[in-house]
């Protein structure tokens, strides 16, 4: 049977955005409703691969090569029994129950697929989030974010250049400074600060060694009082006495006030010097979710009820990083995290099964298992939350051990138990004859 003849005859389900969240949503949906063909089910992403936004600043650092654990969506949605389209949303007819996809252009501007429509019955937004400026003068034009692989991978290339540059000058010059900037001292600021230290040992292992580990001057600035404001201070105080031994530079307590070329000007008058600026602080959603007719919030989230149906039409979902989704206590929603964006997913997945069966919907409710955060090979610390555990402080190696399964559970929700087992054996083999650093 064609697709088009499939369409005619059962519900068409559309996912926009491949993330952690719309990513695994297509994958369940399409294993039970696609693979029996009881709806047709379609991915819309702007890229062609995914990889886990958590393991940016791996790629940052040049710890992670992204070609080695990016999926392919075009093959995940045949192994998945779900579709693919490209393309970037930038619009919806909530009448004609039809998106809008910007036209896709090559790298030199030449138009390779025109502007589009794709229909739907019922419409999922997990489109995720992006770093918030919070419009600080010259934040734009002189900081790098860690969005995209793409923004992660330039990152990188400018690090690794700076570290070329000082190798290839004479042997009588002295040795060269690389000063570095992050702005926001939540999970991404952190785990890149110790990262980046982590990268600073290994390339002058592999002998280049003009700049020194100490040489690599890394700022982080966070405008509260303290790093992981967000996360209990028993969390926050052991990475802060990490980070400090570590050589990272803290400044807390003064937001940025302006962002130069050269460096930053924080709120209290202190100038901080920095070649490389990476903001790190705040979210906000796309800015074309506030233009769809849709009820946003201050931060282009699309506000949604506890079933994760949104406010103005009961066929449109939104969940993840994009979604305003309220946790039952007054004036508070479910925050941006990657174990919401899994929750949500799930229920999600059952929900959509629900509807069609006609039995009424469950709501969403957030349960918070704890925070890990890794600081590269040096430590690892987090707190674990449930029925059985109760409230766990883990710290070293089996904390780290707990970070690293977040990335499994991830990979099992995408490939299965069996693919995921034989991609840890292949990484086993793989770091004994790669470097451990990506060089180039």
């Amino acid at each position: 049977m064609s697709n088009a003849a499939i369409s005619e005859s059962i519900p068409r389900i559309l996912v926009v955005g491949g993330g952690a969240g719309g990513l695994e949503l297509a994958t369940r949906l399409g294993r039970s409703l696609g693979k029996s063909k009881k709806a047709l089910i379609t991915l819309v992403d702007a890229n062609m691969t995914h990889i886990w936004k958590p393991l940016l600043h791996e790629v940052a650092a040049g710890s992670l090569d992204s070609s080695g654990d990016e999926l392919n969506y075009v093959a995940q949605a045949k192994w998945n029994h779900f579709q693919f389209q490209l393309g970037a949303m930038s619009g919806l007819d909530r009448d004609q129950r039809v998106i809008r996809l910007d036209a896709i252009k090559d790298e030199h501007g030449e138009e390779l697929i025109p502007q589009r429509e794709i229909a739907y019955d019922y419409l999922v937004l997990a489109v995720g989030s992006n770093t918030n400026d919070f419009n600080t003068q010259g934040a734009a034009e002189h900081c790098l974010f860690l969005d995209t692989r793409e923004q992660a991978e330039r990152f990188h290339r400018m690090l690794l250049n700076q570290y070329m540059k000082a190798q290839a000058s004479s042997e009588g010059q002295i040795s060269e400074k690389i000063n570095v900037a992050i702005i926001g001292a939540g999970a991404t600021g952190v785990e890149l600060a110790a990262e980046l230290h982590h990268a600073a040992r290994l390339l002058q292992a592999y002998g280049l060694n003009r700049i020194r580990p100490e040489d690599l001057h890394i700022n982080l600035v966070e405008a509260s009082g303290r790093v992981l404001p967000a996360l209990p201070e028993r969390i926050s105080e052991p990475v802060t006495d990490t980070l400090k031994k570590l050589g990272v530079h803290l400044h807390t307590g003064s937001p940025v006030k302006a962002v130069t070329a050269e460096g930053l000007l924080l709120a209290n008058g202190e100038q901080i010097a920095a070649s490389l600026k990476v903001w790190a602080a705040g979210i906000r959603a796309p800015g074309f979710l506030a233009n769809l007719g849709l009820e946003t919030n201050r931060i282009n989230q699309v506000v949604v009820h506890t079933t994760l149906q949104t406010t103005a039409d009961e066929r449109i979902f939104a969940f993840g990083d994009c979604a305003a989704c309220p946790t039952g206590e007054e004036g508070k929603t479910v925050p941006p995290r990657a174990q919401a964006a899994h929750q949500q997913a799930t229920l999600l997945a059952r929900n959509i099964k629900r509807l069609l069966e006609g039995k009424p919907l469950q709501e969403y409710v957030y349960r918070d298992y704890g925070s890990l955060i890794s600081l590269s090979t040096f430590s690892a610390v987090g707190n674990l939350m449930g029925n059985l555990t109760g409230n766990v402080m883990l710290e070293g190696k089996l904390a780290r051990w707990f970070y690293v399964s977040l990335y499994r559970m991830h990979q099992m929700a995408l490939y299965g138990v069996p693919r995921t087992l034989m991609l840890m054996l292949s990484d086993r083999v793989g770091s004994s004859t790669a470097p451990r650093l990506k060089l180039h």
